[in-house]
């Protein structure tokens, strides 16, 4: 790390504090040379790799942008959006891996998307597995409906929605 004054490349840390929830960490350098101080925040990178073959950092912002279509018309808010990418980043970053397939990420917004709001769900699952037919539909609600018997929930969004044949409640 160079100082941003003189550009000598020594300098020790004066103080560590997290930031960003956890997620990097703030230091606060003197030069040793001119013993200036300066700060560095330092991020551990997680890397996206898409089909294509790009790579591009790992963004909340992608994440959110792309599930808040899904949720559109739903009683999903902001706050609900952002917490889900927080725990779809915590999921990514908890394979160990500094790169990540595309395909992974979207692995790891289904299972919160799910939980948050079924129809949304069913929107996201039918663009991110390719839906091609009205049976794609039916199998995947099929499988909600096993999957919240056995988790004891009851009808929920997703029978209300299909009852009213898809019309939002607003």
């Amino acid at each position: 790390m160079f100082c941003p004054f003189c550009r000598h490349e020594n300098s020790r840390v004066v103080d560590s504090r997290e930031a960003d929830d956890g997620n990097a960490i703030r230091r606060r350098r003197q030069c040793t040379a001119c013993g200036r101080r300066f700060t560095t925040v330092e991020t551990a990178v997680l890397a996206v790799v898409k089909r294509s073959g790009v790579t591009e950092p790992f963004s909340r912002d992608k994440v959110i942008q792309g599930v808040r279509r899904a949720c559109q018309g739903r009683d999903v808010n902001e706050d609900q959006l952002a917490l889900l990418a927080h725990r779809v980043e915590d999921t990514v970053r908890a394979s160990g891996s500094a790169e990540i397939p595309s395909h992974e990420v979207g692995l790891a917004i289904l299972g919160p998307l799910r939980e948050l709001d079924e129809v949304a769900y069913l929107r996201f699952a039918s663009v991110y597995r390719s839906f091609s037919s009205a049976e794609d539909f039916a199998r995947e609600i099929e499988e909600l409906r096993s999957l919240r018997q056995r988790d004891g929930d009851r009808g929920g969004d997703l029978d209300s929605h299909l009852a009213t044949g898809g019309a939002s409640p607003r």
